[in-house]
């Protein structure tokens, strides 16, 4: 193939990537080399929707004690066939409201990379989810033994408590997937029971 050839394919290769279908609410998504449907799924006894692969499972309780060997392991962790990429939920018993998500965010940020120096840090931020709800979140890369991950972790308040989230994936992949995991973030609904109940009783 001469340099041409390899300039037009790369150039048809952009293209056909811009045309391809990158919202989760739309239909399938191409990531990588394949195409993933969303569906939106009930967390948390109806508390928490997300839109998920529809192909993730929840990760085998083995696997879990591999990956996470800490006591405190996510509640939920929601993985593809091969374990590789996630997305992880866990309550933490700490009282929170909304204006206290950014403050959380730069707090966890700063334990995260005290306790781990080797961390590289991306963006951090709010971002607004359902209903206008704020939900914090950092950005960093991870090494483990065999490469480096790539990691999003975010904060939101749910039920006067927080709720830590992650997202990973292989660094190799992290293109494929950083846009595609901050879509799942963003349409995150928290359903505010109590409240919509004071309001009716109002």
């Amino acid at each position: 193939m001469s340099f041409m050839d390899e300039k037009i394919t790369k150039f048809i290769n952009e293209a056909e990537q811009s045309m391809t279908q990158r919202s989760i609410l739309e239909g399938p998504v191409k990531i990588g080399n394949r195409y993933y449907e969303f569906q939106k799924e009930s967390l948390y006894e109806d508390k928490l929707w997300v839109y998920l692969p529809s192909d993730f499972e929840e990760m085998p309780q083995q696997a879990r004690v591999i990956k996470y060997p800490y006591e405190q392991r996510p509640e939920i962790i929601k993985t593809d066939a091969a374990g590789s990429i996630n997305f992880t939920f866990k309550r933490i018993d700490h009282e929170l409201e909304d204006e206290w998500v950014e403050e959380l965010t730069g707090g966890m940020k700063i334990l995260i990379q005290k306790s781990n120096p080797s961390h590289v840090f991306y963006e951090t931020g709010i971002k607004e989810a359902a209903q206008r709800k704020p939900i914090g979140f950092f950005e960093f890369k991870s090494m483990v033994l065999d490469g480096s991950l790539f990691n999003i972790m975010f904060f939101l308040e749910m039920e006067g408590e927080v709720l830590m989230g992650t997202f990973c994936c292989p660094y190799a992949d992290y293109q494929d997937w950083r846009d595609i995991a901050y879509q799942v973030i963003e349409q995150m609904t928290v359903v505010q029971i109590q409240n919509d109940q004071e309001g009716e009783q109002g």
